[in-house]
Order: C-alpha cells, then sequence, then structure tokens
C-alpha cells in the first residue's frame, strides 16, 4: 500500500524533523552556534627542492606541525608569502589524495619582478606562509578531455590528467613548449600513456595551431588548457567545434586587454596622476610610481590588488568582488575607469 504525502503531512514531518534537531543540538532555532570563520593560514616548511626542467624547480610543502594539510581538487592554487613579502600564486600540480605535503613548480622568470627569482632561491628547511588552497579552474566529471598545456602551463594540467586516468576517462594530452628541456614532467607524463601524449616543443615542430591542437581530442571532449595567451586565443578562435563539448581555460600571465580606453587615475595619499593607456592596466600605470602596491593573479580572481575607490566611474571585470564591494573598491589588475579615478594609494 504507498501512502500519499500531502503538503500538510510534509510540514508536519519537516516541522518533527526541525524539533528532533534541536533536540540533539541542545539548541533552539533562536539560537544557533555562532559560525566560525575557517583559517587558511598555512605555515609549512619547505622539504624537497627538484629541477624538472630548464629554468623550473619543484618544491614540496609539509606542514610544520606535521598535521595533514587541507584536502583540494584538481585546479587549485595558493597563495604563497615569501620572505620578501610578495605574495605569489602558484597551482598545486601533485596529486590530491595525498595531504603530507603540497607541491609547485615555478619557472624563472628572469625579467619578471622577483618572485619567481625568490622561490629560485629558497632551500629545503627554510619556512613560508601559505594560505589557500583556492579553486578558480574548476575541472569537471565527464567521460571525455583533451587536456593542452604550454610550458610551465602544465602544472594545472598534470593533476586534471591524473584524475581522469583514475576514472577510467578517455583522453588526449596536447604538451607544447619552447623545447623539451625546457618542458616540467615531460619524461612521467609521456610514460602515463605515449599514444595519446602528444609532444610538440617548437623548435621541432613549430608553434601548432588551434585547428591541430583541437584535431587531438576525443568526440565531445571536454577542453582544458593553461599556457601563454597566444596559445589559449588560437585555441578560443577554433571553438565551438563539432568534437568539444566545453572549453576551460586558465591563463599564467595577464589576458589581453579588450576595449580600452585610456583613463587616470588619482591616488589620493599623494596626489599624484596617474595616466592608463588603452592597451595599459591600471596595475601596470601604478606600478610604474608604487612599485610595491599589491598584487598577485594579474585576472581579477585572487583579491589581493582591490583598492579603495574614493570617487569616479568603474567598469569592473574582476571575478573576485560582491556588487556591494564594487560600490566602494577596484580589482586595479584588470578593472577599468572612464574619464578620472580616485584611489586610496
Amino acid at each position: 500500500m504507498t501512502e500519499r504525502i500531502t503538503p500538510w503531512k510534509t510540514m508536519r514531518l519537516a516541522d518533527a524533523a526541525l524539533v528532533l534537531y534541536e533536540k540533539v543540538s541542545g539548541f533552539s532555532g533562536y539560537l544557533r552556534p555562532d559560525i566560525e570563520a575557517v583559517d587558511r593560514t598555512l605555515p609549512v616548511t619547505v622539504t624537497h627542492v627538484d629541477d624538472v626542467a630548464e629554468d623550473v624547480v619543484s618544491l614540496r610543502l609539509a606542514r610544520r606541525d606535521g598535521r595533514p594539510l587541507p584536502a583540494w581538487h584538481p585546479g587549485a592554487h595558493i597563495d604563497v608569502d615569501l620572505p620578501s613579502g610578495k605574495k605569489r600564486q602558484y597551482s598545486l600540480c601533485g596529486d590530491p589524495g595525498v595531504r603530507n605535503h603540497y607541491r609547485i613548480a615555478v619557472r624563472r622568470i628572469a625579467e619578471g619582478l622577483g618572485g619567481s627569482r625568490e622561490v629560485h632561491e629558497l632551500r629545503q628547511g627554510q619556512t613560508l606562509t601559505l594560505h589557500g588552497p583556492r579553486n578558480a579552474f574548476p575541472f569537471i566529471d565527464v567521460d571525455r578531455y583533451l587536456f593542452v598545456a604550454g610550458g610551465i602551463g602544465v602544472t594545472p594540467i598534470r593533476p586534471m590528467l591524473l584524475d581522469a586516468i583514475a576514472r577510467g576517462a578517455d583522453w588526449a594530452f596536447v604538451y607544447t613548449g619552447r623545447t623539451r628541456a625546457s618542458m616540467p614532467f615531460l619524461d612521467e607524463l609521456i610514460a602515463l600513456d605515449p599514444s595519446r601524449v602528444h609532444v610538440w616543443p617548437d623548435d621541432e615542430d613549430g608553434i601548432p595551431d588551434g585547428k591541430k591542437i583541437l584535431a587531438a581530442a576525443p568526440d565531445g571532449a571536454a577542453l582544458y588548457c593553461c599556457g601563454p595567451p597566444p596559445m589559449i586565443e588560437a585555441i578560443r578562435a577554433e571553438v565551438p567545434a563539432d568534437n568539444i563539448a566545453t572549453l576551460h581555460y586558465e591563463r599564467f600571465s595577464p589576458p589581453p586587454i579588450a576595449g580600452g580606453r585610456p583613463f587616470s587615475v588619482v591616488l589620493a595619499r599623494s596626489g599624484h596622476v596617474v595616466r592608463v593607456a588603452a592597451d595599459q592596466s591600471a596595475l601596470a600605470a601604478i606600478r610604474e610610481v608604487l612599485p610595491d602596491v599589491p598584487y598577485s593573479c594579474q585576472n581579477g580572481f585572487c583579491g589581493t590588488c582591490p583598492a579603495a575607490l574614493f570617487g569616479g566611474k568603474v567598469e569592473h571585470r574582476d571575478r573576485c568582488l560582491t556588487d556591494a564591494e564594487r560600490e566602494r573598491k577596484m580589482a586595479i589588475c584588470v578593472s577599468r575607469g572612464s574619464g578620472r579615478i580616485t584611489l586610496d594609494l
């Protein structure tokens, strides 16, 4: 016999469940326990430093107290407070199932701003502070994938690839780079399945175009790619494509500025006026005057660079601020002003 559940009975069942919860928890509906903020600050020690390609080092980082590190999923990154005070973001490139250490890999950028060089100077036994992990490049669970990595862009792709293999998904991997010697984890990735791993160094095969890359995909694949902007733009230009179901990508450098117009930023603390060119980010222009202004991802999602907005109209292009926060802040790495704006800098 099947009993028909009426809306009235549904309400009574819900009321009973609520009473049971209150008895078990020891709190009334008006006295719920306070929600405690989660502290994602992680004091760690560098336990291993390994050269994994030309100008690329891999670090293993373990908690100083020996406790397991927070769980993470492929695509996640951590914020690293470097000894100089710089904050940088690095993708986790290890195995998400291993909780006793995190692994990152960093390419030295000689003409960069010093963060990568500082990482290359770290030694076993040094201590650091991490924040996170966080995930702005989520990995979806499907049956077929095409993975594409350009150089150091392999770091978020590696855990995704290992996860797909563990689940028995159909996959292909296109790995590009300047030379074989410059490509991190190359031998171990080829060994996963040489028939599915396509290695196309620039000095051997030239720079691959988007059509050639997409031709390697299984039908109906989710395409995950990470690498330099020209590679990502070449792929985006070919999507939609018959064999690609979805496209997911992450840049390791600032995105190209589309439809930018020049504007000015008044630095309220000094009164200095900074001119921002149409093809320049506010962050880049401000750093010419304030080289120590904080920033990290340069893609508008980490929340490091937003500055208080004192006046002016802003075109918000970030993914880190709420609508309410946008009334009083600006992510200077990607957002743009109209005419003249004033920031608390």
